[in-house]
């Protein structure tokens, strides 16, 4: 069963109950998405930032550093990616830890290598694209993803755009660093407590206008506007697709039906793929979120880059395809 079974029983109480909305209309279902996400988010995000806040007080940021920079730094790049596709998370829970990473001392172009490859690689989706269409589509996904994953970290890194993050990043990170003192284990339960609020009261408003965002498009299923705008033919059909999928708020599981849809509705599974891409990575809700640990410039340099890369990809799907 759903470990948020729970939580969506909730959100079907307050929504068809006690608000007594109309199941099926478009407003009981956009309100019920905000209540189901703001609730799993506020759990994933509480338990994943004192979880690895826990594990990072035993984890000096020097080995942190270690393990994740290398001579040859793209060696750092597909480490993190890597640890990207076995991290179950959404894009926006993929936020703390990459905050986690950057106040480690981890180079900033690893870090991002992990912020794309978690919420693009998702294993779930994987599988299900090995069931829908073999084993050369999951495949190509899942290197597809890793590639744009390490190639954009890789250039970022290359940028040298520290001075772009957010100062109060860099704070934490200060303090961190100069704590070097033996804890006890409730020491660290305490230290790990006041660091999640801390930083859930930091973000978590960010997380809120995200998911409103994301429960304005919610049942919008775009399989009709995208077969007709973006079909075989349309030299243009992967960048649109993109442009579709950006204010779309969904993880790589819950676009897989769509994503069948297109494909036998006749859309190139290269268009689709970039479509499901551009939900995942450069969803609008995970731009606000990002917005409050990066700075305008940082986050528009991402934005771009990571863009190209995915409708690079898509292209290239419908190429060998």
């Amino acid at each position: 069963m759903d470990i948020f079974f729970p939580v969506q029983l909730f959100a079907d109480w307050l929504t068809y109950t006690v608000l007594t909305l109309a199941k099926g209309s478009v407003l009981a279902g956009a309100i019920n998405f905000f209540i189901f996400d703001s609730i799993k988010i506020f759990l994933l995000l509480s338990v994943i930032i004192f979880v690895v806040s826990i594990i990072r007080s035993y984890l000096p940021p020097e080995k942190t550093k270690k393990w994740l920079s290398n001579r040859f730094e793209i060696v750092g790049n597909i480490f993190a990616a890597l640890i990207g596709i076995v991290t179950p998370f959404c894009s926006c829970s993929a936020v703390p830890l990459f905050i986690g990473l950057v106040e480690s001392g981890v180079p900033l172009g690893v870090t991002f290598s992990y912020l794309i490859s978690a919420p693009m690689v998702n294993e779930v989706a994987a599988i299900m694209l090995l069931g829908l269409f073999g084993p050369g589509v999951a495949l190509l996904y899942i290197s597809s993803g890793v590639i744009i994953a390490v190639v954009v970290g890789f250039i970022l890194g290359k940028m040298k755009m520290e001075r772009l993050v957010e100062d109060y990043v860099w704070k934490i990170k200060i303090n961190t660093e100069a704590i070097s003192i033996k804890k006890t284990t409730r020491d660290r339960v305490e230290e790990a407590y006041r660091y999640t609020i801390d930083l859930i009261k930091k973000v978590f408003p960010y997380v809120l206008v995200g998911v409103a965002a994301g429960a304005l498009v919610h049942g919008y299923a775009p399989e009709n506007l995208l077969a007709k705008v973006a079909g075989k033919g349309n030299p243009f059909a992967v960048p649109i697709a993109v442009l579709i999928g950006v204010p779309l708020y969904s993880n790589a599981a819950g676009t897989i039906p769509i994503v069948k849809s297109l494909i036998d509705k006749g859309l190139p599974i290269g268009t689709a793929l970039a479509f499901m891409m551009s939900v995942t990575a450069l969803s609008f809700p995970e731009m606000i979120i990002l917005r409050k640990v990066l700075k305008p410039k940082l986050l528009a340099i991402y934005i771009a880059i990571l863009t190209l890369g995915i409708i690079f990809i898509g292209y290239l799907f419908n190429a060998v395809l």
